[in-house]
């Protein structure tokens, strides 16, 4: 007697599959340099520490003049020397668009920073911190403890002086 299969039934079943390329999406970082003004140069200089918020708050003080608020992060190395500078938000007269996905991306992708400087103007002159401002910089220090950056101090720069948050005991 003789035994029926699928094979006996059908015959053997060949399948051919067309080979495909697999494609895969590779990230590039492109860092850019900026050509400011050259007196500019006069307030960052190569191998400065920074060590004191007066020190951020004097560079910053260009937005003194700035009609919306500007909120800047200054990636710094090991030793609190610059690596780079990053304009995450442009916002309004009265508040900018904060997200921690924005501020470290660069950091994460191009700067490699040891910590980390939050820099905003307030275009009214007054430097006291919202409610608002107080919760992105707690986020934004939770945040950079997980991946290991330091949120070293957030400094508000306004025409009535400065406020640092490490000053004030916010930080």
């Amino acid at each position: 007697m003789k035994t029926i299969t699928v094979e006996t039934l059908f015959g053997v079943e060949t399948l051919t599959v067309p080979r495909r390329p697999i494609k895969f999406k590779q990230i590039r970082v492109v860092m850019e340099t900026l050509t400011v003004r050259e007196e500019v140069a006069q307030y960052f200089q190569a191998d400065r520490r920074y060590t004191a918020p007066a020190q951020v708050a004097e560079i910053f003080s260009f937005l003194h003049s700035e009609a919306k608020e500007h909120f800047f992060t200054v990636h710094l190395d090991g030793k609190n020397r610059i690596l780079c500078l990053d304009l995450v938000s442009v916002g309004s007269l009265n508040q900018s668009i904060v997200h921690p996905r924005e501020v470290f991306k660069t950091v994460l992708c191009s700067s490699s920073a040891a910590a980390l400087l939050l820099v905003h103007n307030h275009p009214t002159g007054d430097p006291t911190p919202s409610a608002e401002d107080i919760a992105i910089t707690r986020r934004l220090k939770e945040a950079g403890e997980i991946i290991g950056i330091k949120v070293l101090d957030h400094v508000i720069v306004g025409t009535e002086g400065y406020l640092s948050f490490v000053e004030r005991g916010l930080l």
